[in-house]
């Protein structure tokens, strides 16, 4: 079967990894939103800062077992338990800061970007993903559904950046995919069934139609893809507004 709609979560970790390690080597980063901190391994040239408000704990969510949890969750051992638009470090006081799948998380996401253009030094580098479309997980702490291309050209720019990458990942039909595969789980949960025999023959071919569009796929990532992938540096002489 094809491998469409498969590969959200690796390519972003291989995307990562890879902006992660070209940073020059004895830099300070800082890893905002943290969580179990995946990243820290890809971070020995550097000096890492971890930070996280701590709080998401999938059983104590007030609406029971709503959406997408992450049971065993670990935090691990953070720098800074706080919030994420109030981090206790001086101004200027990072060379980057790296924040993945965490806008969707903040309510008010902009005053992150405040935050970091001031924790950032001038030419610093900011390296962000989050979903262009997500459903509702990390309940209660999810805000936002994704974030368009045009969130980071107009906000980021606005708040002292220049964007030297924003790459999508994945496409209308890839999305398309991981949502058909994710079909049968949401049927039997949400609706009490089971998908038959009937639903794994049409989707078995639908998924290989999926795959065929994406391979001949010419920018629909404009309309829907699973994020994007974004590299901004700070301008000398901003520090947020």
């Amino acid at each position: 079967m094809s491998g469409v709609g498969t590969r959200n979560e690796a390519d972003r970790h291989a995307w990562v990894e890879a902006a992660v390690r070209a940073l020059p080597a004895g830099g300070r980063l800082l890893d905002a939103g943290a969580g179990e901190q995946q990243y820290r391994k890809f971070c020995g040239h550097l000096r890492y800062v971890s930070q996280d408000f701590g709080q998401y704990r999938p059983d104590d969510s007030p609406h029971g077992d709503t959406g997408l949890q992450v049971q065993g969750w670990q935090y691990g051992r953070l720098d800074h338990v706080c919030d994420i638009t109030a981090i206790p470090e001086p101004d200027g006081s990072f060379d980057a800061i790296l924040c993945t799948e965490v806008f969707e998380h903040i309510p008010d996401p902009l005053a992150a970007v405040r935050e970091f253009a001031r924790l950032l030094r001038p030419g610093g580098a900011l390296i962000l993903t989050a979903p262009f479309w997500s459903l509702t997980h990390f309940a209660p702490y999810h805000f936002a559904t994704g974030f368009s291309r045009y969130w980071y050209e107009h906000h980021l720019t606005a708040y002292g950046f220049d964007l030297a990458e924003l790459t999508p990942n994945g496409n209308y039909f890839e999305y398309t995919a991981q949502e058909l595969r994710r079909l049968p789980s949401v049927v039997e949960r949400y609706a009490g069934a089971r998908a038959g025999l009937a639903f794994k023959l049409l989707s078995r071919l639908m998924l290989l139609w999926l795959g065929r569009w994406s391979a001949r796929d010419k920018g629909s990532s404009d309309i829907l893809a699973y994020g994007w992938h974004v590299r901004a540096v700070k301008r000398d002489g901003t520090a947020g507004r």
